[in-house]
């Protein structure tokens, strides 16, 4: 099977690759507008893309009227986010985040997560979220219809029990973060591993 995303398939492009390529971490980012309301808001087109230097991006499309979402308005005003990890703990609160609320009306009361300062940008992070990146929008590229965020990361955020200090290393085996798989509304969890090791 072949499939022609320029053309016969063009209008079925993200329901399709939504459904092939899987999981997809979620970034649940919260950012404040210009008069200082958080607002929160999950994407799954997301991932990190470097570490020197620290570098993720994530994807926020436009509303239905074309207008740019909250999160792309704010960035672009503030030039600073928050991306928060999902884990199962937080999985119902991160989905009533992606309700379609008026400019300026903060996701987080609705949802039952709680804001927590930052360190080195105003944005807050979410103090529910077992993981959180400080970021600073190094720069955002429009291709096409596509908005492309790219974050330097500034400071990580993560539950106490998360991190071993003597090994500098994650405590993976105790993060259960949740993916994103098929459109529309599947999802994954990550309690389920197996180990390669890679070849010397």
């Amino acid at each position: 099977m072949e499939l022609d995303l320029e053309n016969e398939f063009a209008d079925r492009a993200y329901p399709i690759l939504a459904s092939l390529v899987t999981p997809r971490p979620i970034a649940l980012v919260t950012t404040l507008s210009a008069d200082g309301i958080v607002n929160a808001a999950p994407f799954s087109f997301f991932n990190l893309l470097g570490a020197d230097p620290p570098i993720c991006a994530f994807a926020p499309g436009d509303r239905d009227d074309g207008i740019p979402k909250d999160t792309a308005r704010n960035i672009r005003a503030t030039h600073e986010f928050v991306v928060n990890l999902v884990d199962e703990a937080i999985a119902e609160a991160m989905n009533q985040c992606a309700a379609s609320l008026p400019f300026g009306e903060s996701e987080l009361a609705r949802a039952g997560l709680h804001a927590a300062p930052s360190s080195v940008i105003k944005p807050p992070r979410i103090a529910e979220a077992p993981a959180s990146l400080e970021c600073v929008e190094w720069g955002t590229l429009q291709i096409g219809g596509n908005r492309v965020i790219i974050g330097l990361i500034k400071r990580v955020h993560l539950r106490d029990e998360l991190f071993d200090v003597a090994t500098k290393r994650v405590r993976t085996d105790k993060l259960h973060t949740i993916g994103r798989m098929a459109s529309p509304h599947w999802y994954c969890k990550t309690n389920e591993r197996f180990e390669m090791i890679r070849p010397g």
